[in-house]
């Protein structure tokens, strides 16, 4: 029992000694990467790299984009400059890039201190230099350990390997004047003068082997079909043949009297109006076979549908203006009547824009100053420069006046009687940040643009809209000039910030 006693007391005793921590090992804090983003005319640069620490290595991932496609540098040499404030020149480089637009280079500074940082890109048919401002080199890697501030914007973040790939790009925002504008529906109309119609002269038959059908483009004096007239007595052929043998046997007869007359004139038996007579009759009976002949020819192409009838005299109709035909009721060796239409022409290479607008804007057509054609599947607006009139009778029915635009329509952007949209400029306003039209995006319902804050982060911004011209638009509240905003792939960065999974930070090079 005693010994029992003992030993739970041993036991007891052990347990409930204080136990010593087992000792950790200091783990070293490492220094937060740092980022570099700046744009020069020609080149974006975005680097991204580990604080300098002197006698070890930091990687700079540099990221260079084209400025006039948005694509990456995919070859050249890329060099990495520290200026030390005497003068001193270290230079870091490498002679291609680890995969398309992004170049890794090695830089190991020497010594410690502030130097001014600069990066030179050396590629086909280009060369840039983007001085970065002042970096430190620090003494050790504790040294290089710094507090970094917490963000006070959400940031979007879309990755360069997204922005190379995908329909991408950024402009920067500046101050413009805009012109006060009305949005009012238009339509095309033929202009004064480029619309026709080829009716027929007389009764006949149409005579052509390819009649120009609808959409075929003519040009003025183009002979689009030929007319046969009609013979006196089409249906009497033994008329006309009687016709034709009593005139050859005149003909036979009045040679032989001309020649008779010219024998009597030669020896003075006749005088030489004897002879002036004998040839005029001899011509006129040559005309009335002539004639006899072309009746049985027009008489045998009506009775054959011959497309080109031989001796057959025929009348051109000619296209009297340049354009496109656009109705027909022509068709080879048909019969037609005086006065009918077979062809309507339009000139679709010069057209009229007629704007619809309200009587109630009729006191704003006073500053009309210029007009802009919203043509669909465009991006841009079209300038209206010639101004035809602007109407002073309001429609009864509709309360609207017209004013009339001239467009040059040789690139066929827009058609005959189509449908469009033109905003009528009128006052200036005074300048204020403006963005492309392409820069919004409907969020919800309220319009934002997305601005680049850096290489790979976006910050999202409600807007406040104002007028619009030449496919910008002002915009009242939520821009500064100097930013640059996204104008192509809006939609992208928005999908990006919609989206649950969140792009990994940082690349492999």
């Amino acid at each position: 029992m005693r010994r029992s006693f003992i030993l739970l007391l041993v036991i007891f005793t052990v347990g409930c000694q204080k136990q010593e921590p087992v000792a950790q090992k200091a783990t070293e804090t490492e220094p937060h990467p740092e980022s570099y983003t700046n744009w020069t005319t020609k080149t974006e640069l975005f680097a991204e790299y580990s604080p300098l620490v002197v006698g070890r290595t930091s990687r700079f991932a540099v990221h260079f984009t084209r400025l006039d496609t948005f694509k990456p540098v995919a070859r050249g040499k890329v060099e990495i400059r520290l200026t030390s404030t005497d003068g001193k020149v270290e230079s870091f480089n490498t002679d291609g890039p680890s995969r398309p637009g992004i170049f890794g280079v090695d830089v190991k500074p020497v010594a410690a201190g502030e130097f001014r940082l600069s990066v030179h890109l050396t590629s086909d048919g280009l060369t840039d230099a983007h001085e970065l401002g002042e970096i430190d080199a620090s003494a050790t890697k504790a040294a290089a350990v710094h507090e970094h501030g917490a963000e006070t914007d959400e940031k979007i973040a879309f990755l360069k390997e997204q922005q190379w790939t995908l329909d991408f790009g950024t402009a920067i925002i500046e101050d413009r004047k805009l012109r006060s504008s009305i949005r009012v529906p238009a339509e095309v109309l033929p202009r004064s003068g480029g619309e026709a119609e080829v009716t027929v002269p007389f009764d006949g038959r149409l005579v052509a082997e390819n009649l120009p059908v609808i959409g075929a483009r003519v040009s003025q004096g183009q002979v689009l079909a030929s007319l046969l007239p009609p013979t006196s007595a089409p249906s009497d052929l033994s008329s006309l043949e009687l016709a034709k043998n009593e005139a050859l046997l005149a003909l036979q007869l009045a040679r032989k009297d001309r020649k008779r007359a010219e024998r009597l004139v030669q020896s003075g038996a006749a005088p030489a109006k004897r002879l002036d007579e004998a040839r005029t009759v001899e011509a006129t009976v040559e005309a009335r076979l002539k004639a006899a002949e072309t009746r049985i020819a027009q008489y045998e192409a009506s009775s054959t549908a011959e497309a080109n009838p031989k001796g057959a005299r025929l009348f051109a109709l000619r296209a009297p203006i340049s354009g496109i035909v656009v109705e027909t009721t022509a068709a080879p060796s048909a019969n037609v009547k005086a006065g009918e239409t077979i062809f309507k022409i339009v000139d679709a290479d010069s057209v009229y824009v007629s704007a619809i607008v309200p009587e109630a804007e009729l006191p704003q057509m006073r500053n009309l100053s210029g007009a802009e054609l919203e043509v669909p599947g465009s991006a841009q607006p079209r300038t209206l420069s010639r101004l035809v009139s602007v109407g002073r009778i309001v429609d009864p029915q509709s309360r609207t006046l017209p004013v009339i635009y001239q467009v040059d329509n040789r690139d066929r952007s827009i058609a005959i009687h189509q449908a469009l949209h033109v905003r009528l400029l009128t006052k200036a306003s005074g300048a204020a940040p403006a963005v492309p039209e392409s820069a919004l995006v409907d969020d919800g319902g309220r319009p934002v643009i997305f601005i680049q804050e850096s290489g790979e982060a976006f910050l999202r911004r409600p807007v406040k809209l104002g007028i619009r011209e030449g496919g910008h638009v002002q915009v009242l509240e939520g821009v500064f000039p100097g930013e640059r905003v996204v104008t192509r792939g809006a939609h992208l960065i928005r999908l990006a910030a919609m989206s649950n999974q969140v792009p990994a930070h940082g690349h492999v090079h």
